[in-house]
């Protein structure tokens, strides 16, 4: 056995039996090691960021984390931005990266660089195995930390003579994973006595907070307390539909969110960041909570948060107040022209139970949340670092990790650029996802934030920078080309048509949608 395998089955032996690959040369003895374990599902990205973003979107599903293989510096680089997301959100991933052999790091070849510092930006924990023998080691402690609560990026880099050399290490027990702490009874008791005290409360939760049973008791602590419940404006997933809790987000927009919290004397968070605008604006403040209005966070990293939410619920006295569920229940459908609320409502209405649903519509896609509270249930998943491209990868992880459940995907045309050839391995794994470009042809947010920042309109070189025309994108051609059947809809009616065939069939489909 040589480093190589005993890495595969140190994964294996810890439930990471998902891959996510775009390998080079570096890597070549860990993809044949890979070769030697069947089961281990490995799942090919065209494209680093594919990579990345999919192991995202399958540990935000799986509760769990899927391993990477990327390809030395420039490979790590290239996946760089979906890691930042995948940090946001909290997701479990064991990034492994390749090097060159230590005896050859010495002769500075041409794809040499420094992976430390590459990674450690968008990672957690970040080590070297470098000895064949101490592959093992450093696998266990790379799960170790992607699983610390409430989950990291651990970045793993491998040597390419300590994955061919023998070892006569073999994989040891399961990692435990670290024990969750207890959250301390007197922070419970403070906040059960602030949320009592007649004060303006808002509690501002994400994580675990946004699962249903969480949602459910943290429902009838606002309830008993007179308390808002909301969610933070980014989460990594979000339980929502009929038959649950309906929770508004904080709002986007700077002016919008100023006006939602300014009657908020203290803001209890539970897994939640205290609330700050997205971007600096001239003249309007970064933090978007009153003067004067009082922060206490629930719950610290490493604690058991759904134990401190029950514990809450107790000590404030929620036995026998009943939570308001949700309805199933959807707008009437309407017709004519094809627009954002039109591409909504139709999702409301043929949306499976039990669907997925990955946003990366940006500005189009806002009229989506509030349309969809009484949908049929599903996971809302959502950009949570900003950094785009993350739609479609996000979506193909997700339907990896659950299988029999429909995706949907909310894509900007502009930042599905970046990432498109998601869509190939969407079609060669052969995964259960409708991909709904929002086809508006432009950088839509980016014409509305040049306003925010008060640069004015938008001149020939500003409107070159940020219109997507001459020549328009195909998406179309772009998705048969990838090997996903797909249609245009530009009327209302013909949408809904489209839609609700993807939904009633297996496997991939892409609708543009011109709006």
């Amino acid at each position: 056995m040589n480093g190589a395998d005993l890495l595969c089955e140190t994964l294996l032996a810890n439930d990471i039996d998902v891959c996510f690959a775009n390998p080079g040369t570096s890597e070549m003895h860990f993809v044949a090691a890979l070769d030697r374990q069947p089961k281990m599902r490995c799942v090919l990205g065209l494209f680093e960021g594919v990579v990345t973003g999919a192991a995202d979107g399958y540990a935000r599903m799986a509760d769990k984390p899927a391993a990477t293989l990327l390809h030395l510096g420039p490979g790590l680089a290239n996946g760089l931005a979906n890691l930042h997301n995948a940090r946001r959100a909290r997701s479990p991933i064991v990034n492994i990266v390749g090097d060159h052999a230590t005896y050859h790091l010495e002769h500075d070849a041409p794809l040499t660089s420094d992976i430390d510092s590459l990674a450690w930006p968008m990672s957690h924990w970040v080590g070297r195995a470098d000895k064949s023998d101490l592959v093992g080691v450093r696998t266990e402690e790379a799960i170790r930390a992607a699983r610390t609560s409430p989950g990291s990026i651990a970045t793993l880099i491998l040597h390419a003579d300590a994955a061919w050399n023998e070892t006569s290490i073999s994989a040891s027990a399961p990692v435990k994973p670290a024990t969750l702490q207890t959250t301390d009874p007197e922070r419970i008791k403070q906040a059960a006595k602030a949320l009592r005290s007649g004060k303006e409360t808002t509690i501002l939760v994400s994580g675990l907070a946004l699962r249903e049973r969480q949602l459910e008791i943290l429902n009838r602590i606002a309830i008993r307390t007179g308390a808002r419940l909301i969610a933070q404006q980014s989460n990594g997933r979000m339980q929502r539909g009929a038959g649950r809790i309906a929770i508004e987000r904080a709002p986007y927009m700077v002016g919008k969110a100023v006006e939602c919290f300014a009657q908020t004397e203290q803001v209890i968070l539970i897994g939640a960041k205290s609330p700050v605008g997205f971007f600096a604006y001239p003249g309007m403040p970064s933090d978007m909570l009153p003067d004067g209005c009082a922060r206490f966070d629930l719950v610290a990293p490493g604690e058991d948060m759904v134990a401190a939410i029950d514990a809450l619920g107790d000590e404030v006295g929620i036995a026998g107040v009943a939570s308001a569920l949700l309805q199933r229940q959807s707008p009437e459908m309407p017709g004519g022209r094809l627009t954002p609320e039109a591409i909504a409502i139709a999702i409301a209405h043929f949306m499976p139970a039990n669907s997925i649903v990955c946003d990366e519509s940006v500005s189009s896609g806002r009229d989506f949340f509030n349309t969809t509270h009484g949908a049929e249930s599903h996971d809302f998943l959502q950009l949570t670092g900003g950094a785009i491209g993350m739609g479609i990868p996000l979506a193909t992880g997700a339907a990896v990790a659950c299988p029999g459940r429909k995706v949907i995907t909310l894509q900007a045309d502009g930042s599905g650029m970046y990432t498109l050839q998601g869509l190939w391995t969407q079609a060669r794994e052969n995964l259960d996802v409708v991909t709904i470009i929002f086809s508006n042809r432009r950088y839509q947010i980016l014409l509305g934030e040049l306003k925010n920042v008060g640069a004015g309109a938008p001149g020939v070189n500003a409107s070159r920078m940020l219109n997507l025309d001459n020549p328009e994108l195909d998406w179309i051609s772009l998705a048969k080309g990838m090997g996903v059947e797909g249609a245009r809809a530009d009327t209302a009616e013909r949408f809904a048509d489209l839609l609700r065939s993807a939904c009633s069939r297996p496997g991939p489909f892409l609708i543009e949608a011109l709006i």
